[in-house]
């Protein structure tokens, strides 16, 4: 079993950057694939970056260059770095993790989330 708790988020301005951390429990956070996704009311959740277990990173094509994953697994902690911040990035942002070598974009492949943050960029 594993947890992941989110924070982070918060309110900022168009062109702003925040830092989004999601902390795991469980000895073995260091070979789930992480993921983070993004939310809007009435909308499917969207899938925003993912890194493997080996470091390897993948993002969508909305956030490509302004977004950044890592990930330490000292402290079993994967981060999403967020900078020129558009209001359309306003959603809120979960966490996720599942236990294959492979990499997903899509939330049903992953078996473990975290409660979401808010980010509320405004123009």
């Amino acid at each position: 079993q594993v947890q992941l708790v989110e924070s982070g988020g918060g309110l900022v301005q168009a062109g702003d950057s925040l830092r989004l951390s999601c902390v795991a429990s469980g000895r073995t956070f260091s070979s789930y694939g992480m993921g983070w996704f993004r939310q809007v009311p009435g909308k499917e959740r969207e899938f925003v970056a993912a890194i493997s277990a080996g470091g390897a990173t993948y993002y969508a094509d909305s956030v490509k260059g302004r977004f950044t994953i890592s990930r330490d697994s000292a402290k079993n902690t994967v981060y999403l770095q967020m900078n020129s911040l558009k209001p359309e990035d306003t959603a809120v942002y979960y966490c996720a993790a599942q236990s294959s070598v492979f990499v997903y974009r899509t939330p049903a492949r992953y078996s473990y989330w975290g409660q979401g943050t808010q980010v509320t960029v405004s123009s």
